[in-house]
């Protein structure tokens, strides 16, 4: 880009801290403002980066005339609230994953932007990677013909890192969040909305699941199946088939990764990963490109299809019983 974004961000926790040091491989994205409930988190935080300005709310930070965007990166529950704040604001935001709750609350959001005529974009940054930008191109040229099957697991250790969010109903704590978005967002990518989700969870004492399954029929006959749980580490890998060949990405799937192309008469083309850093810098990359241009969203993952995740989501957890405060 020929000209710079200044990015105010919202939180200080780790996936907030790990997208400001990413942005680091760019020269024209500026960790400019960070805000906090607590400003001496927030001062710390902003110590990191040079030219970093704290601020002790959430409410100084969107009103700060310098930012060119958002960036909201608070546990699930509250980014419905702290998307809304920046939005009203006249700030474009780009949210992080899992986009809300529910999708009434998604809704709110993309209605909210639309009022303001600004951007908002989730977070999901495994969209936005070059593997995965690869990983379409190859579904779009056809090599792979009809596509039958998709599968995607996704399994953490979390109870190693003692994190309240993961594990509290009111931090909307479970794996379908946390993890299983990513299986599910991936399987959406590739084959849509299906015409029939069942699934099933094992659920905590405290009503968040452990761990959580779930297939998916379309029309087509072409089905996909997602795994993800919080207990146990998996292979994090994901398969794409197709009558002609499959596509291999290897663990983890969500992130920059190596995966290879299988011809059905045994021809193998391997994709390595050849990539520094996280993997969070395409997605601000795009979305200050789509806000520079005047746009309203992007073409790789618009609010729309944001908005089927979500109600994708919804229907895995009425199946399994999955609910939070206040729904």
């Amino acid at each position: 880009m020929s000209k710079e974004f200044r990015w105010g961000i919202i939180s200080t926790g780790g996936i907030a801290t790990s997208f400001a040091r990413d942005l680091g491989f760019f020269n024209d994205h500026i960790v400019a403002a960070v805000g906090s409930r607590n400003i001496t988190s927030a001062q710390r935080f902003a110590d990191e980066f040079p030219g970093c300005k704290a601020y002790g709310s959430y409410e100084e930070l969107v009103a700060d005339p310098t930012i060119d965007g958002i960036y909201v990166a608070t546990p699930h529950p509250m980014h419905h609230a702290n998307t809304i704040l920046a939005l009203n604001a006249g700030k474009p935001v780009l949210c992080e994953k899992v986009f809300s709750i529910n999708a009434k609350e998604a809704r709110e959001m993309i209605d909210c932007a639309k009022k303001n005529n600004v951007m908002v974009m989730e977070a999901m940054w495994a969209r936005f990677v070059p593997h995965m930008i690869k990983v379409r191109e190859i579904i779009a040229s056809g090599v792979l013909g009809e596509i039958i099957s998709v599968q995607a697991d996704h399994g953490q250790r979390l109870a190693d890192y003692g994190n309240d969010r993961h594990w509290k109903p009111e931090l909307g704590g479970g794996a379908l969040l946390d993890l299983g978005i990513y299986t599910a967002s991936f399987i959406h990518m590739v084959l849509g909305v299906p015409k029939k989700i069942t699934a099933t969870a094992a659920l905590t004492e405290h009503g968040v699941d452990n761990s959580c399954s779930a297939i998916f029929d379309y029309a087509n006959g072409a089905q996909a199946t997602m795994m993800t749980n919080m207990i146990a580490a998996t292979p994090t890998a994901a398969v794409i088939a197709g009558r002609n060949g499959r596509i291999e990405i290897d663990g983890p799937f969500y992130a920059p990764s190596s995966f290879r192309l299988v011809i059905h008469n045994g021809e193998t083309t391997e994709y390595p990963k050849d990539y520094k850093g996280h993997g969070l810098r395409e997605q601000a990359e795009e979305f200050a490109r789509c806000v520079q241009s005047g746009l309203k969203e992007s073409p790789i993952l618009t609010p729309a299809a944001t908005l089927e995740v979500m109600v994708m989501m919804d229907e895995i957890r009425k199946q399994t019983g999955i609910k939070y405060p206040g729904e």
